[in-house]
C-alpha cells in the first residue's frame, strides 16, 4: 500500500537555480513521482528528460507525458548513466540537470519494498528490480565485510557490534524481513538521545550498498560534464554528509576552488581549465516553513553549479 505522495524537498529552490527558459533541454535524473519535471515544464516551454530505474516510476510519467505533450520523455534506467541514456545529440546541449539524492518517501511508505525498519516486508531495499537485496547481503557478508559496509555507508559506530548480532542471529534463522533485522539491530545498539531509531544507520547502508548509490552519485556528477551546455545548471539535493561531501568536494575540484597546496610542496602541474563556477560555495538549505509541512527537508542540501564550457570529466 501507498502511503502519503512523496514532496519534492527545495522544489523553488530548485527551479529558480535552474531558470528554465524556452526551448531548453533538462534532464530529471531522479524522477520519482515527478515533481522537479512538472515544476520545470511549467516554469518555461522548454523539454525535459527523465531518468528512473525504479518500476514504479512509470505510471507517474505516463501522467505527466499527458499533461505535457511532445514536451516530456521518461528514460528507465540509472542516472549514473544519463549519458548513455539521452540521445547522443543532447550531449552538450543540456541546459540544466536536477538530482535527488536517496530514498523518496513513497519508497519508505511501501512496505513491500523493503526500506522501512517500521514497517514489516520483504528485506528487499532494491530500487530497481534486479541486483542482489539487502536479505542477500546480511545472510552471505562475513562478518568484517558487513562491519564495514554498515560503519561506511551507514557511519554506525557501533558497526561490529552490529554486525555480529547480525552474523549470530542469521546463524538460527536467515533474514527474510525488515522488522526481524530491525529488531537485531537495536538489540546491538543502544538508543540515542535525539531519539533517532537504533536501526536508522545500518539501514541506510544497506540501502546505499545494495543500490550503489554513491557509486551513482559520483557517474552522474562525471556525466554532467560531459551533457551541460555552457551556462547550463547542475543541481543537486542530498540528504547526508555521504553524499553532500562526494557533491561538495567534485565541485571544489571541478571550479578550481580545492584547497590551495602548502608551500613547502613542489609545485605541481597547472590546473585543469575549472568546468564549473559555483554561485556559492555554501549549500542552500530548506526554511522554516517547509520542513514544517514536510520533515524530509530537514537534512536536505542543495549545491548549484555552472558548467562554463571548459574543463573536463577527467
Amino acid at each position: 500500500m501507498i502511503g502519503a505522495p512523496h514532496i519534492s524537498v527545495l522544489l523553488p529552490e530548485v527551479v529558480r537555480a535552474l531558470k528554465p527558459k524556452a526551448g531548453g533541454i533538462y534532464v530529471d535524473g531522479t524522477f520519482g513521482a515527478g515533481g522537479y519535471t512538472r515544476a520545470i515544464l511549467a516554469a518555461a516551454d522548454c523539454r525535459v528528460f527523465a531518468i528512473d530505474r525504479d518500476p514504479s516510476a512509470a505510471a507517474a510519467a505516463l501522467a505527466v507525458g499527458q499533461s505535457f505533450p511532445g514536451r516530456f520523455e521518461f528514460l528507465p534506467g540509472r542516472f549514473g548513466e544519463m549519458a548513455a541514456l539521452l540521445p547522443p545529440a543532447a550531449k552538450g546541449r543540456i541546459d540544466g540537470i536536477a538530482l535527488d539524492i536517496g530514498v523518496s518517501s513513497m519508497q519508505i511508505n511501501q512496505a513491500e519494498r523493503g526500506f522501512s525498519f517500521q514497517k514489516d516486508g520483504p528485506l528487499d531495499m532494491r530500487m530497481g528490480g534486479d541486483g542482489p537485496t539487502a536479505a542477500d547481503l546480511v545472510n552471505t557478508l562475513p562478518e568484517a565485510e558487513l562491519a564495514d559496509v554498515i560503519y561506511t555507508y551507514g557511519e554506525e559506530r557501533a558497526s561490529r557490534r552490529v554486525a555480529a548480532a547480525i552474523v549470530r542471529a542469521r546463524a538460527e534463522t536467515p533474514f527474510a524481513t525488515t522488522l526481524q533485522l530491525a529488531a537485531t539491530v537495536r538489540s546491538a545498539v543502544r538508543p540515542s538521545k535525539d531519539g533517532i531509531d537504533p536501526a536508522t544507520r545500518t539501514f541506510q547502508a544497506l540501502r546505499i550498498a545494495v543500490n550503489d548509490e554513491l557509486g551513482e552519485l559520483e557517474r552522474a556528477l562525471a556525466a554532467a560534464i560531459e551533457l551541460l551546455a555552457p551556462g547550463g545548471v547542475l543541481a543537486v539535493v542530498s540528504f547526508h554528509s555521504l553524499e553532500d561531501r562526494i557533491v561538495k568536494r567534485f565541485l571544489d575540484a571541478k571550479s578550481g576552488r580545492e584547497a590551495a597546496p602548502s608551500r613547502h610542496m613542489p609545485h605541481a602541474a597547472p590546473a585543469a581549465a575549472p568546468a564549473f563556477t559555483l554561485p556559492s560555495r555554501r549549500p542552500i538549505t530548506a526554511s522554516d516553513s517547509e520542513i514544517r509541512l514536510n520533515p524530509r527537508a530537514r537534512s536536505a542540501r542543495l549545491r548549484v553549479a555552472v558548467r562554463t564550457g571548459k574543463g573536463g570529466a577527467s
